[in-house]
């Protein structure tokens, strides 16, 4: 099974986020309340790997309709600032 890539992250302030890319190995979104990205957070200097592109390695919203078993079945995400937090923006309720 492919892991989703992340193919946007609008969330500057993260750790990893350098000009849009995420450069983390993988993120976990969601918590039982929002689509957040849990692998978010800010940092005074840029983390991960330049050369990784990060991927969705679990997903915590079981009412996506792109969840399978806690596994993300998107071709591909994008992470954006959505209600104060960087969220999934590709979360789509059943």
């Amino acid at each position: 099974m492919e892991m989703p890539a992340v193919t946007e992250c609008a969330v500057e302030p993260c750790a990893y986020n350098r000009e849009h890319a995420c450069h983390a190995l993988a993120i976990t979104i969601g918590d039982p309340q929002q689509a957040q990205c849990d692998t978010f957070f800010t940092a005074p200097r840029k983390g991960g790997s330049p050369e990784a592109a990060a991927h969705v390695g679990a997903c915590k919203m079981s009412d996506c309709r792109h969840n399978t078993d806690f596994e993300c079945q998107a071709t591909g995400i994008s992470v954006g600032a959505l209600h104060g937090t960087a969220d999934c923006l590709t979360y789509s309720p059943r």
